[in-house]
Parts: C-alpha cells; sequence; structure tokens
C-alpha cells in the first residue's frame, strides 16, 4: 500500500510539475526521497540503501559517457554544416503539395543523423513550422508528421540516448539493436508514408518565394566535405565501430570541416562543443539551428542519473515485486508482448518522462522475459518498440509535451504521429501471427 501511494505521489507531482513548467528534476529527487524512506521503513539500513542508489548510479556511467559525446557531435555537426547541407538540399527536394509527407521523411533523416528527437524538433521541426504559416495547413497535422519523424531516429539511431540507454539496462549490443528496430520499423514507416501522403494530397501547402536556401547559403558555405562527419560516422556504424568511438572520430572530423571550410576557430569549437553552437550575427536559420552541446545534456544526465538511483532502490529493496508478479500473471494470460504494451502505458504515464518510463518498464517485465526465456536483444527490442515511441503520445510526458510546445501544437497532434501507435500495433500483429503459425506447425 506505501510503495501504491508513492507510486500515487511521484505521479500527482510529475503531473504538477508538467503543468507548471516546473524541472521533472524536482519531483523524481521527492520520489527518490520517498521510496528511500520507505525502504527505510522495511528494516534496510541506511549504508545498504546509499549502496543501493550507489549501485544505481555506476550503472549510469555508460550512458553518461555517451550523453557527453551527443552534446558535442550535435554542436559539432551544426558548426561545421553538416546539418544545413541536410537541410538545404532536402527542403530543395519538398513538392508542397506532398509537403506533410516530407516533413516526416526528412525529420526522420534529420532525427537519424543527430540521434535526439529534441533536437530534431528545435532544429528541421522548427523550420517547417515556420513554412506552414500561412500555408494553410492544420499545424496539429505537420506537428504529427515532424514528432513522428522526430521519434524515428530518436529509437533507432546509434548516436539516441534512449537507444543507448536501453542497451545500458538490457545489456545488449546497440548495432544488434538498431539492425531490429530497422526490420520491425518497414511496415508501420511505409504504411505512415502513405498516410502522410493522403493527407499531404487533401492538404496542399500553399508557399510563395521562399528565402530558406539563400538563408542558410547566407550562414554557411556548402559543399560535399561538410558531410563528411555524418558519412563516417554512418560507415563506422555499418562497420560495427563502438559507438563512442565512431562519435569521437566524427567529432575531430566535423572539428576539421568547421575550421577549414566554415572557417570558425578552434577556441571557438571548444566553445561550441561546451555550451551549444551559436553565431555572432543575427541569422534567421542561425537562431533556429543553434543548440547541442554538452551543457544542453546536463538536465538529461540529471534526469539520467535520478532514474539509475531510483531503479536502484526498487530493485535492491524489492519495492515493485507486487507489481512484478502481476505482470508475470498478466503476460500468461494476454501475452508478453501485450502486457509490455499496457506496462508502458502505465510506466508512461506515471514516469513523466521517457528515461523513467524504460526505466520501470523493464523492472517490471524483465522477469516475465525470463521466465518465458526470450532472449534479452527481443525484450530490448520490444521496450523500443513500445516505450520510446509511446511515450510520445502522451501529452504530459515531457517526450510529447516537450516537442508540441516547441512546434506550438496542441495535444491533438498524438492523432496525427501515426508512425508512433502503427509500431508498437505492427509488432503485436507480427508477434500474434508468428504464434499463429508456431501453433499450426505443432
Amino acid at each position: 500500500m506505501d510503495v501504491m501511494a508513492a507510486l500515487t505521489g511521484t505521479f500527482m507531482l510529475l503531473m504538477f510539475g508538467v503543468y507548471k513548467g516546473i524541472d521533472i528534476f524536482y519531483p523524481l529527487f521527492a520520489g527518490l526521497v520517498v521510496f528511500t524512506i520507505i525502504a527505510y521503513k522495511r528494516g534496510f539500513k541506511l549504508k545498504e540503501l546509499m549502496g543501493m542508489i550507489l549501485k544505481g548510479f555506476k550503472r549510469s556511467f555508460a550512458i553518461i559517457s555517451i550523453l557527453l559525446l551527443i552534446g558535442a557531435i550535435t554542436a559539432v555537426w551544426r558548426a561545421s554544416g553538416t546539418v544545413a547541407y541536410v537541410v538545404f538540399y532536402c527542403i530543395r527536394l519538398m513538392n508542397p503539395n506532398y509537403f506533410i509527407m516530407y516533413a516526416f521523411i526528412l525529420s526522420s533523416i534529420v532525427s537519424f543523423l543527430l540521434g535526439t528527437s529534441f533536437g530534431t524538433v528545435g532544429t528541421i521541426g522548427i523550420i517547417l513550422m515556420v513554412m506552414v504559416k500561412g500555408g494553410g495547413i492544420n499545424t496539429n497535422i505537420v506537428a504529427g508528421a515532424i514528432i513522428a519523424g522526430a521519434y524515428f531516429g530518436d529509437r533507432c539511431s546509434p548516436m539516441s540516448s534512449s537507444a543507448n540507454l536501453v542497451a545500458t539496462v538490457t545489456d545488449t549490443d546497440i548495432y544488434t539493436n538498431v539492425k531490429n528496430m530497422f526490420m520491425t520499423s518497414v511496415i508501420p514507416y511505409a504504411v505512415s508514408v502513405f498516410i502522410f501522403g493522403v493527407l499531404s494530397f487533401r492538404n496542399p501547402l500553399y508557399i510563395g518565394e521562399s528565402e530558406m536556401s539563400s538563408e542558410i547559403m547566407k550562414t554557411f558555405t556548402l559543399n560535399w566535405a561538410v558531410i563528411l562527419p555524418a558519412l563516417i560516422m554512418l560507415a563506422l556504424a555499418s562497420f560495427r565501430v563502438e559507438v563512442r568511438l565512431s562519435m569521437l572520430l566524427s567529432i575531430i572530423s566535423g572539428v576539421a570541416v568547421a575550421m577549414l571550410i566554415q572557417k570558425e576557430s578552434m577556441a571557438s569549437m571548444i566553445r561550441y562543443i561546451i555550451l551549444g553552437y551559436s553565431r555572432p550575427e543575427q541569422s534567421f536559420f542561425g537562431d533556429i539551428i543553434a543548440g547541442g552541446g554538452i551543457f544542453s545534456m546536463l538536465k538529461v544526465m540529471l534526469i539520467i542519473f535520478l532514474s539509475f538511483a531510483l531503479s536502484g532502490i526498487l530493485e535492491g529493496a524489492s519495492l515493485l515485486k507486487g507489481a512484478e508478479k502481476l505482470v508475470l500473471k498478466l503476460g500468461k494470460k494476454i501475452g508478453v508482448f501485450a502486457t509490455t504494451t499496457i506496462t508502458t502505458i502505465i510506466a508512461g504515464s506515471f514516469g513523466g518522462s521517457q528515461t523513467l518510463a524504460i526505466m520501470l518498464t523493464y523492472q517490471l517485465v524483465k522477469e516475465m522475459y525470463a521466465a518465458a526465456g526470450i532472449d534479452k536483444h527481443e525484450l530490448a527490442l520490444d521496450i523500443e518498440n513500445t516505450t520510446i515511441v509511446i511515450s510520445a503520445l502522451i501529452p504530459w510526458n515531457i517526450a510529447g509535451a516537450v516537442p508540441a510546445a516547441a512546434l506550438a501544437a496542441n495535444s491533438s497532434y498524438a492523432i496525427y504521429a501515426c508512425y508512433l501507435y502503427l509500431l508498437p500495433l505492427s509488432s503485436l500483429a507480427s508477434k500474434k501471427l508468428r504464434l499463429l503459425n508456431r501453433c499450426k506447425s505443432i
């Protein structure tokens, strides 16, 4: 009863924080304190509890190092013109009659390159929404397409913090996970492109003489060399080079490109890596593309630290054993993946953040997967196909609330973000079909 009361209290604090715009760090910290007190009252000594928290912290170090590199690489790619190059040529290829479809595809490409949904929304997402203004299209439809595309890369990019977090907690190989994610995303992605194509045809965009391309050209020098940092990252990923080494080499090449082609100084590059990319002169595109840097990842790192610490308390003190038993029973009745989906919805609603939703979902379902004899890579894939995308469909979860606010959309964006619910539905149908075929062969 005390655990349920604590979960409910934490949920209410998170909802209040989202409503009032309070940083999620504070309700998470309050939740950690409350669960630590509950474990203390159940007989655990303070030294034991500190050990549980420390164990959680230690588990987070692997993902923290990747987050530092992600912050650096997103700033370097901005400064080198890599992001500008992709945006420039994608926009030039756009057909206004299929704008919504292009918005989804372009957001998918940028999110895969950056590995961040928030970074995608904050760069190409805002650019696309600027183009929509006065274009006669429902902004929530475009926002749904952008957010859906943003979470394509957030889910399956080797540079994604959430993908690396899932790999860390499940003790799986990131590149194996990426390969599995691509295989399961083919059908839902193709269907999403078709749906967005139909929506585009019914809602064509009217745009006058766009100055976006000229703005990009004024801000950056674009030639084939500026795409090298992205190509190096993709090439090394295809050879399954360790993701941190791949990022580091991409950063080094990006710094060289920025200095040689964009005429940035070494001092400026160091400042960008730490504080994020910015331009001294006023520029429409320069202001939009500003960001990244290690400093931009500090809040995310704090949330990761707290989530791992909370997970350490919940696991070490066995505070979720009752819930784990309920999940195990439900899994036997309706199936493992369906139970994981339900667990994700609850964890995403209670957790208030994608990170905590991942930690809670894993904590609750891992015994069910072990009992069913399911491989840990399939567990990682199922979390990617549920928790990562479903969190973005929950309007009060920061995974959905932050992108929606950045794009000036309301909660109805979730109706149009079809890829985010087609992915778990497709996975559920695939698993049911596989089970039926297995039964027939017996």
